[in-house]
């Protein structure tokens, strides 16, 4: 770790196999390239491309991963329920009503320097759930008497609804990183007072596909209107997701940069 900084690789939403495959291959060679202190991954879609189980939250950890966060589909494994009150690495949407099972955020300790890591859930186009900007606010506040170092996954549907979120935290946190889409896209920056955004570090896992998926099922599906049990896609294997850079003392992040990296095909 820098004396003055620390770096963080956030990685876009890991599918399935293909995407597990390429954390095994590529993640310590990056972590050894850009000199990376902590890494996050959104594993909502790690077990066939629709949630997550504890073998392979398991697995995501042993291949360099600190932090798992996750979005809508976090729910979609039955295990889930229990194992996410018992897995401290693991997170879910803070704004989730009060008593659902899980944390919607973690403070990880990487040579006694506090980074926190906090996950919204979108409400456009999404889940009803409570005010993300309103959760944001009042976790965040309780964050920043432990740390300053603080960065949001906020996973949702609406461009403009993370943009807006990357506004609102402007100087509150180190950075707000939009999952979901699984489509990187190209307008990271850091905001004025000091915070990195990006709308979508977009995913890892195959790109000859449809956000993931085998394209003829969703092709059907969009053509034919008709039930359509979708399965994740194989080839064209790459790596997305952002590198910041943050300052220790004041929070701040100094850089961010975007990552899309072919693994194999």
């Amino acid at each position: 770790m820098d004396k003055n900084n620390v770096t963080v690789f956030f990685i876009g939403d890991v599918i399935g196999e293909p995407g597990r495959k390429a954390l095994f291959l590529s993640l310590s060679k990056m972590i050894d390239k850009k000199k990376v202190d902590l890494v996050i991954a959104n594993g909502e879609n790690a077990s066939g491309g629709f949630g997550i189980t504890g073998k392979i939250a398991g697995k995501l950890y042993s291949y360099g991963v600190d932090c798992i966060t996750t979005g809508n589909h976090i729910w979609r494994n039955k295990e889930i329920f229990k194992i996410i009150s018992e897995d401290p690495k693991l997170i879910r949407p803070a704004n989730y009503p009060k008593g659902t099972p899980g944390k919607g955020w973690i403070i990880v300790e990487k040579n006694e320097v506090k980074i926190a890591v906090l996950n919204l859930l979108g409400r456009v186009f999404m889940e009803p759930l409570e005010c993300p900007f309103k959760t944001a606010h009042k976790e965040v506040s309780i964050l920043r008497k432990q740390t300053k170092i603080i960065l949001i996954d906020f996973h949702g549907e609406a461009t403009s609804e993370k943009v807006a979120m990357g506004w609102y935290m402007d100087g509150m946190v180190s950075a707000v990183i939009g999952t979901h889409t699984h489509v990187q896209t190209a307008d990271e920056r850091v905001l004025p007072d000091g915070t990195a955004y990006i709308t979508d570090i977009g995913m890892t896992g195959p790109f000859d596909s449809i956000i993931g998926m085998k394209k003829e099922n969703a092709l059907r599906k969009f053509v034919t209107m008709l039930p359509t049990k979708f399965s994740v896609a194989e080839n064209d294997i790459r790596l997305n997701g952002v590198v910041i850079t943050i300052e220790k003392e004041t929070g701040r992040a100094l850089m961010i940069e975007r990552i899309n990296e072919q693994v194999f095909s």
